[in-house]
């Protein structure tokens, strides 16, 4: 199968067009024409995925390992240290960003991983019904996303209804219409307008929200029996 025929499946699943604009989703290296001999899942490409990688290989990552443009190439630095392996081995990558945010991953964290009823869907905001006491949501979310501690701001004790948006989804606060949201990479002035705004806050982190998209994606692939390998690059935070 070649890397048009494997690009235009995911676009029928989750259109790329449905992208922000400034995101950089879709194929990130590759030609058309190229044959691929196996296909692996990933968050993330790091060192220690692509040394298990196949040459001639495909990876469909959620995040794009070319975001902002390359005006220098230095291969001794981050992305062109990963680059320059990537074009050794003849490794191709396609990026299911906030398109596959939008269409399948939010979703996806909430019904699977959390256990969450959907109430409504707003773009990159997930509306759900929790009606619990704010400490006992806590405790299902940790549990749920196997994180050993979270960082809270508790404005409510009871939880009717929450947000989720997952990945980093701070600049929506104030927006936010509902007793909590979650979501990763929060920030300490973002935690004191939440606050202010009556708004409880569970932070649950960048990487363990969003690992799930090889779960997410391949869910779907199965469904056009794509045979993938599902991987998943490390999360380079470490908690001591």
């Amino acid at each position: 199968m070649t890397l048009k025929q494997i690009y235009e499946l995911l676009d029928a699943i989750s259109p790329f067009e449905l992208q922000e604009g400034w995101d950089n989703s879709g194929v990130q290296i590759g030609k058309d024409d190229d044959e691929i001999a196996k296909i692996y899942l990933s968050l993330d490409i790091d060192r220690a995925l692509l040394e298990n990688v196949k040459p001639n290989s495909l990876i469909i990552t959620h995040h794009p390992l070319i975001f902002k443009g390359l005006k220098s190439f230095n291969p001794s630095l981050y992305p062109a240290s990963l680059l320059q392996i990537m074009v050794q081995k003849n490794i191709s990558q396609i990026a299911m960003h906030t398109n596959f945010d939008k269409t399948h991953l939010n979703k996806f964290v909430a019904k699977n991983i959390l256990g969450l009823e959907v109430l409504k869907s707003e773009d990159f905001c997930l509306h759900l019904k929790v009606e619990k006491s704010f400490e006992d949501f806590c405790q299902d979310v940790k549990k749920a996303l196997k994180m050993e501690y979270l960082r809270v701001v508790e404005a409510k004790d009871y939880i009717k209804t929450a947000v989720l948006t997952t990945g980093s989804g701070g600049d929506f606060i104030s927006k936010i219409k509902s007793d909590c949201f979650l979501t990763g990479d929060l920030k300490y002035h973002q935690a004191l307008e939440a606050k202010e705004n009556n708004l409880s806050l569970i932070d649950i982190g960048h990487y363990e929200s969003e690992c799930h998209f090889t779960a997410a994606l391949s869910e779907e692939l199965q469904k056009i029996k794509l045979k993938v390998i599902m991987s998943n690059s490390f999360n380079p935070f470490k908690y001591k």
